[in-house]
């Protein structure tokens, strides 16, 4: 019995080890373990840097038959045990043109696409709204311009207290999924809303990237940078800091939170500071019955007082 559990165990690890190629083929969000290709993300940008990348894919893989088909069937074909006799020729103009003007054809066509799609990649006109991102060490702040919220995200404090335990062990680690990837206080966006960000660093230079978004974009001090997403897909997309700003800059983490165009209002309006209280008018309370009124001015006034004695 034991020796068929065993069996059974080392059948099911097998099974899981030939489906992980297929599985890793799945496109996601987030990069995941033993992923074959690039995701195809949740948003404009990174659909058109996906396209793109599978374009240039399958015009190299078409290449590649081709150029290796040719010579596996010339290696056949003309081998030396058969007395294949190679020509005799210093070039041939016509070959020449040919693989000369193919690969710029080739080229030109995958360039037209590419370039209209980096072009759109960039516009970040007609936005619907301003997120500010500061880079610093080792933590980000958020501004969403022109509503009066901004807070810092930070590497949250289990991830922190496990990365600086030096008795943390594995089993600790796999009970927290997100290690080194979640933060305190992510940035909430809204869903199907064109959303613009300047990007800048108060310190050191730094990166912020989330791949589900489809872009990366610098955060160098005192150089405001631009870029935009629209993300179509509810959900939570993490990424991290990809450049490298100083000792912490594995702990730099980026959480991205993306809710209904509903939801998100309503937390943007629990975010807001509440409004400062209006002082109270102040009034003349009348005399109480029985009670002496207040002594009045003894000097007369201009009005009231008496004409000078006439001479």
């Amino acid at each position: 019995m034991t020796q068929v559990n065993g069996m059974w165990k080392r059948l099911t690890t097998a099974c899981m080890l030939l489906a992980m190629p297929a599985l890793a083929w799945a496109q996601s969000a987030d990069p995941k373990p033993w992923q074959l290709n690039m995701g195809k993300g949740v948003t404009a940008s990174s659909q058109h840097a996906y396209d793109a990348h599978m374009v240039a894919l399958w015009v190299c893989i078409v290449i590649g038959i081709i150029v290796f088909g040719a010579m596996g069937y010339a290696m056949f074909k003309f081998r030396h045990s058969k007395g294949a006799v190679p020509a005799q020729f210093s070039h041939n103009t016509t070959a020449e043109i040919i693989w000369t003007v193919i690969p710029v054809l080739i080229l030109v066509v995958m360039a037209w696409p590419a370039t209209a799609k980096l072009i759109a990649m960039y516009d970040t006109r007609n936005a619907e709204m301003t997120v500010k991102v500061t880079g610093f060490q080792w933590m980000w702040k958020y501004e969403y311009l022109g509503e009066n919220v901004e807070f810092t995200s930070r590497l949250d404090r289990e991830s922190d207290r496990l990365r600086q335990n030096r008795n943390t062990t594995r089993a600790e680690i796999a009970a927290h999924p997100h290690y080194l990837l979640d933060v305190d206080n992510p940035l909430v966006l809204p869903t199907d809303t064109k959303i613009r960000f300047v990007i800048t660093a108060d310190d050191v230079i730094h990166a912020w990237w989330v791949p589900a978004l489809g872009w990366k974009q610098d955060a160098i001090p005192g150089i405001v940078n631009e870029a935009w997403t629209e993300i179509k897909e509810p959900g939570v997309y993490r990424g991290q800091c990809a450049e490298l700003c100083g000792k912490d800059h594995g702990f730099m983490p980026i959480v991205v939170k993306a809710v209904p165009k509903e939801e998100f209002q309503q937390w943007l309006a629990a975010r807001k500071p509440a409004p400062a209280a209006e002082p109270a008018p102040t009034t003349e309370a009348a005399p109480v019955e029985g009670e002496a009124a207040p002594l009045q001015d003894a000097t007369p006034s201009s009005e009231t007082a008496a004409p000078p004695a006439q001479a």
